[in-house]
């Protein structure tokens, strides 16, 4: 291995070896533990360690890295204190994560680190949010993510790849290329021969490493960040390393050919690095001596400090309560005497949408076709001229992506929106939803500060994949809040609510109502409650629960059919709210709950299930459930009038009427 020191002094040459030296010895006490059932898990970075370390030190102290299991490096290149780390590996309360996660699954705004989940690739857009910050601030700083050879398969690659080319965000997206995918070969997981090919696909540079040279790498890095924080673009940097371990300790390592051992076993890291500083000169015995002594012992001390400290008491309310960012929502009703003005329900949206924007110029808008177009819906026409298409972005078929930046956003202090065209292609969104926004402050105490607005629900003959309810999805994902507004005051109310609310929130739009019902709207800002029902009309009979369209639909069957009932609209899904729904069983003794969502395992179920534990002593008849057929939602209008519930909630008001 060639190492070129250029113009670099004995000083730097031995900053880089230190810090090459530390994730190593470190790993090797690891290893020592692991074996004693002190540590329960360790994916090894032995062998990689040059890329970690390279790229960390080339950054400034301020810049964002995103790494992954095999980058030790970056945590003690950012000089995370060992004892906390070593808590975080043992599952200790002083660890990131309050034992919560594992490994590196964890970030840490003082260090500007944000870890990685265990899908791999979602990280990387969530560097394209970070860097979309720092452009729309004119920061000139530079995002670092990783990636190994086997993650880049998934889709994430190519959206973060591909919106960071189109927003020309100053990202280094590193392609640690070890050969192996857990243990599929290269030629088992694609057909190019080396991933700078990539580069010119996307309209980006493209640049290889020797990913075992520290040198090569801090030096390139270093090269790269430099320019981008002058001329922001993203850069794909393949380093081509191997890993002299299993993907994870319990995995071994036979379905590797000795001979790639031996190979790689001559490159090694440390070992070649180390050497050629003694034959430069800058490294004498002692001071190596010294070097690894020093550092031994400070990883011993950390370990005393992470040993002593008690495993975590565990406590359901603070678990509870750790799911989302603490928020006292502010009381902001409307005066009894405002002005309003006759709006129709997209309208209220778009005012709501529009006056969010006036108030918190750090909210950023993101969809596909919601700039000049204005949105399929048109809620945000005419948002360019007013905010800039800085602030109101067109974005590619990239759903992940998008909702990943918005994350991204979040950590660099910024609200973000995310529009789906159609509730329905949430799907291409999903993973990022679930399982970084929902449970990012419950991990590591980052809140995402997103809402992702769902335009949703059929009876407009749209068919299976432009229809659908979704809402169930959401309301089972703790760490989400889920809103579904039925009338035009509401709409405008709770949007701006959710986007005061620190945590994500999942707004669901009922297309059907967008240009069907109006109401007088205040005109100025006001906030509606998050987690609050409304009682929309009161009678005696029975109570029917229900949201958005079902709230429409009880009411005009409550006429046509002279019904006394109290209608309660949730509003809010997610918390949804069990004081109103015993308030109102307690008085009927008859529920119906409504919903168009399919009826196995919609919301229905869990109001149900809730009745039956809390208000049985109330209930005069059983609860009833009334929803869409569990079908996939038909295109003809006269199929999709029997998918929807209207006539089965007319047979069960009058069932539960003569029950």
């Amino acid at each position: 291995m060639r190492f070129d020191r250029k113009d670099y002094s004995n000083e730097t040459l031995l900053f880089l070896y230190q810090h090459l030296l530390k994730p190593r010895l470190i790993e090797e006490k690891m290893l020592i533990l692991l074996r004693q059932g002190k540590v329960s898990k360790w994916f090894s970075g032995i062998g990689q360690e040059a890329i970690s370390v390279g790229s960390t030190l080339a950054l400034e102290p301020d810049e964002y890295i995103l790494p992954l299991h095999r980058n030790l490096g970056v945590f003690t290149g950012r000089n995370i204190p060992l004892d906390r780390l070593f808590a975080q590996w043992q599952g200790k309360t002083t660890g990131f994560t309050k034992g919560r996660d594992r490994s590196f699954h964890f970030g840490t705004n003082e260090h500007h680190i944000v870890g990685m989940i265990s899908h791999l690739g979602p990280q990387l857009a969530v560097a394209d949010g970070i860097a979309l910050a720092d452009k729309l601030d004119e920061r000139p700083k530079v995002t670092v993510t990783y990636s190994g050879d086997g993650g880049a398969s998934e889709g994430d690659f190519h959206e973060a790849l591909n919106v960071a080319a189109v927003w020309q965000l100053p990202v280094i997206f590193i392609i640690e290329n070890n050969g192996y995918g857990l243990s599929t070969p290269s030629n088992e997981q694609f057909r190019f021969k080396q991933f700078i090919d990539k580069g010119p696909a996307y309209g980006i540079e493209a640049v290889q490493v020797d990913g075992n040279n520290v040198l090569e790498v801090y030096d390139t890095v270093r090269r790269l960040a430099e320019d981008l924080r002058q001329n922001p673009r993203p850069v794909l940097l393949e380093a081509l390393t191997f890993r002299m371990r299993g993907h994870e300790e319990a995995s071994g390592t036979k379905y590797v050919p000795q001979e790639l051992f031996d190979q790689w076993a001559q490159k090694d890291p440390v070992e070649t690095y180390e050497r050629w500083l003694l034959q430069e000169g800058a490294l004498d015995e002692p001071a190596r001596q010294r070097f690894r002594e020093t550092i031994k012992r400070e990883i011993d001390e950390a370990l005393r400090i992470a040993d002593a400290v008690p495993m975590p008491t565990a406590s359901a309310a603070q678990e509870l309560a750790d799911m989302y960012q603490p928020f006292e929502a502010p009381s902001q009703a409307p005066a009894a005497d405002a002005a309003t003005t006759e709006k129709r329900y997209v309208d209220a949206i778009s005012d709501g949408l529009r006056q969010s924007m006036e108030k918190y110029p750090e909210l950023v808008l993101m969809g596909q076709d919601i700039a000049e177009y204005g949105g399929v819906f048109k809620v945000t026409e005419g948002f360019v001229s007013q905010f800039g298409k800085g602030r109101v972005r067109n974005t590619p078929l990239c759903e992940s992506a998008i909702v990943g930046a918005g994350l991204g956003l979040s950590i660099k202090g910024k609200k973000a929106m995310v529009e789906m065209q159609f509730a329905d292609f949430v799907t291409c969104g999903f993973n990022q939803i679930v399982n970084n926004l929902a449970k990012s402050h419950y991990r590591w105490g980052q809140n995402a500060d997103v809402v992702v607005r769902m335009p949703t629900g059929a009876g407009t003959a749209a068919g299976p994949f432009h229809s659908q309810s979704n809402e169930a999805w959401f309301t089972h994902t703790p760490g989400l809040k889920v809103v579904f507004p039925s009338n035009p005051v509401d709409a405008k109310g709770l949007l701006c609510a959710a986007f005061e609310d620190p945590n994500p929130v999942i707004f669901f739009e009922h297309k059907l109502l967008y240009r069907s019902i109006t109401a007088p709207v205040p005109d100025a800002y006001y906030t509606t409650p998050i987690g609050k029902a409304a009682l929309m009309r009161e009678g005696d009979e029975m109570s029917i629960v229900t949201y958005g369209a079902g709230v429409h639909w009880a009411s005009h069957l409550a006429d046509e059919l002279n019904l006394s009932a109290d209608i309660l609209d949730l509003r809010t899904l997610l918390p949804w709210d069990e004081d109103a729904v015993r308030r109102t069983v307690t008085k009927t003794g008859r529920l119906i709950i409504l919903h168009e969502d399919t009826l196995v395992g919609g919301l229905g179920g869990e109001i149900a299930a809730w009745v039956a534990e809390h208000c049985f002593q109330h209930l005069d008849a059983p609860v009833q459930r009334v929803a869409s057929l569990d079908t996939a939602v038909p295109f003809a209008p006269p199929l999709e009038k029997v998918f929807l519930p209207q006539q089965r909630l007319r047979e069960t008001v009058e069932k539960l009427r003569n029950y």
